[in-house]
């Protein structure tokens, strides 16, 4: 069936979304190289941008309120970086992870995808060890307090044993491809900021591990004077995590997506217009 459905409804539905994403990933797939290299910095530096927030929001909080709570507050300002990446423009690996589904629908190739994901990976760890770097040289790291919290982070995270660490990027990616899903259903800035920001929060808040965030956090904890070493940064945290986040984010959620809201039918594509309308 081909037409067009009228979106003045706020919000699509999720067989609109898979349509959406299919043409996203599809779109992604065509980008030039160095566009998915440039875009892929500035997306590794918006998700530092969050990381850094919620280690200046958190620096004294716990031994000040409940830990929870804690954690609560420092997972309230790290969406800013997903939403600067989504609305202001920025290619950002665990996202792109749904781009699954323009494969299983037959738009782009693996070897595309493939390659989508690692100029865009090499981009925001380039991205994510600039703005770290930066930042452990501007001085702003210079209290104990925020030396000491950035510190016991990265510390943390390459403390976990490899299943601990994969796990967690399952986990995590699952929330933000969803995180994803839900904001390209909304069409205003305040639904799309909403969609972020509850996932993106509630990743943060459960202890979930994502790589890009990784490759602020513990480069930046080394750089003020963790003993930390860069075989540990990619072994203990950064190589499993990274699995878990395809895992969770490239296969769990859009595979069932694709089962549930595509296969029904081949020409799945939805298109939004200029007057808010969706082309089916």
């Amino acid at each position: 069936m081909k037409g067009v459905i009228d979106i003045n409804k706020y919000f699509l539905s999720p067989e609109e979304i898979a349509g959406i994403w299919i043409q996203t990933g599809e779109k992604k797939g065509n980008l030039p190289i160095i566009k998915m290299f440039l875009l892929g910095i500035f997306a590794g530096i918006f998700i530092g941008f969050g990381a850094n927030a919620s280690v200046v929001v958190t620096q004294t909080l716990g031994s000040n309120v409940d830990g929870g709570l804690a954690k609560f507050f420092g997972a309230a300002v790290f969406p800013v970086g997903i939403m600067l990446v989504v609305m202001a423009g920025g290619e950002l690996f665990t996202g792109n992870n749904l781009m699954t589904l323009a494969v299983l629908d037959g738009k782009i190739t693996l070897l595309r995808m493939f390659t989508n994901w690692s100029i865009v990976y090499l981009g925001n760890l380039v991205g994510s060890l600039v703005l770290a770097f930066m930042l452990a040289h501007s001085g702003l790291y210079g209290l104990e307090s925020m030396a000491a919290r950035s510190v016991e982070i990265a510390t943390a995270k390459i403390s976990m044993s490899f299943m601990q660490a994969f796990i967690r990027g399952i986990l995590c990616n699952m929330l933000v491809v969803l995180a994803c899903w839900m904001q390209a259903g909304s069409l205003d800035m305040t639904g799309k900021i909403l969609s972020l920001w509850f996932p993106i929060m509630l990743f943060v808040l459960s202890g979930f591990e994502h790589s890009v965030a990784n490759m602020f956090f513990i480069p930046i904890g080394k750089f003020i004077g963790a003993n930390i070493t860069w075989g540990q940064f990619w072994m203990n945290n950064i190589i499993p995590v990274t699995l878990g986040n395809i895992v969770g984010g490239s296969m769990i959620v859009p595979f069932i997506y694709h089962v549930c809201y595509t296969r029904i039918r081949s020409d799945a594509g939805f298109k939004v217009t200029a007057d808010k309308k969706v082309e089916v």
